[in-house]
């Protein structure tokens, strides 16, 4: 078995694949890239048995056959190459053999039946998504999906499709994001968990390519297909929690601000805030929005001043300020609005302007308990 390759191509690739693979693996066949070669045709593929991801190549070749090359020192060579073609040569000695220009380099290499195999779906549902919206959605809600082992279900993104649309959803039950789009349709109502991992791995390649996403999906898996990728992952299995029905219907407080403005405030001001609580306190009368935070066992306190456009009764309100950074950081427009209805219900954060036609994003922010 013998292929010849351009080292930038096949690094660029490798690169991709090599984020799927754990730094610590139960199986050590895991460590490995799996190398299928089919004339012309390579496929290069990483899995953790969780998700797998698969890369298929155009290369300069005549054989068939199938390797398991480490994966780590792989990387390392191949990164220290200027661009050239590279020639992979599978030696009788249990080793593959890459050419330079400059010397020659052996690595023992694994056979590649050992690779565990990747699921086949059978009979899935299918949607078809461009990459771009799908890029969006996972960026605009994978940060509040929640860590907490307890509860798996919450610690992936939820993928909700139907005729009407597409809806994505995160939220680790002190925030909440849910993302939809009404110009993207699936064919039939279906929905599923995401977990993290894959999502993190499809938002780095996806926001620079413009193709469209073949998104394959049962009960138990899902497959991503674009460009030359296949990625392909186990789905978390669960039911999602009731989402809508914390989502305060009746907000009559409306808070209308620069976006820019509202961030740096809360950021200057949360410096002061408690380290463990991080609250911040919302002070809201007629045109003027007081930010303020106190820790008073250091005796550090802060306030600042900002005009704003507000309807309703004046109001005392308290937030954790990583949350309301973390959601104000994550929207792009230039005003935002935030709807509150009591100082113990949830606000609701949505973007003014900078949507395209049929995108809608809400975020929810809980309150925290203000000591007055």
């Amino acid at each position: 078995m013998k292929f010849i390759v351009s080292s930038s191509y096949l690094l660029k690739q490798l690169q991709v694949l090599g984020s799927v693979i754990n730094s610590n693996n139960t199986l050590p066949i895991l460590d490995n890239f799996l190398f299928e070669l089919d004339n012309n045709e390579l496929t290069v593929s990483a899995s953790d048995l969780e998700t797998t991801m698969s890369a298929t190549l155009s290369i300069d070749s005549k054989s068939k056959g199938s390797v398991a090359v480490p994966a780590k020192l792989l990387l390392e060579i191949l990164k220290t190459f200027p661009e050239q073609p590279l020639t992979f040569t599978v030696e009788e000695n249990n080793t593959v053999e890459i050419s330079s220009n400059s010397g020659k380099y052996a690595l023992a290499y694994a056979a590649g039946e050992e690779f565990p195999k990747a699921v086949h779906l059978e009979d899935p549902s299918v949607t078809l998504v461009p990459a771009e919206v799908l890029a969006t959605a996972v960026s605009k809600t994978i940060f509040a999906a929640g860590n907490d082992d307890l509860r798996p279900v919450m610690s992936g993104v939820f993928f909700q499709f139907s005729p009407e649309g597409l809806i994505f959803v995160a939220t680790d039950a002190h925030k909440l994001v849910k993302y939809a789009r009404t110009d993207v349709k699936a064919s039939q109502v279906a929905d599923f968990i995401m977990p993290k991992k894959p999502l993190n791995i499809l938002k780095s390649i996806l926001g620079s390519s413009d193709a469209e996403v073949k998104i394959e999906y049962n009960d138990s898996n899902a497959t991503f297909s674009f460009d030359n990728y296949i990625l392909m992952c186990r789905l978390i299995d669960g039911k999602y929690p009731n989402y809508e029905a914390v989502i305060p219907k009746e907000n009559p407080n409306k808070l209308m601000i620069d976006r820019s403005l509202f961030l740096s405030s809360v950021r200057r001001v949360a410096i002061f805030s408690n380290k463990t609580t991080h609250q911040i306190r919302l002070k809201i009368a007629g045109a003027e929005l007081n930010v303020s935070a106190e820790d008073i066992d250091y005796s550090n306190k802060a306030e600042e001043r900002l005009t704003c456009d507000y309807q309703g009764d004046d109001l005392q309100i308290g937030f954790n300020s990583r949350f309301l950074t973390e959601m104000l950081t994550n929207l792009q427009s230039d005003m935002i609005m935030l709807e509150m209805s009591l100082p113990n219900r949830a606000g609701i954060l949505t973007p003014v302007d900078g949507l395209e036609e049929g995108e809608s994003v809400t975020m929810l922010v809980m309150p925290v308990m203000l000591n007055s």
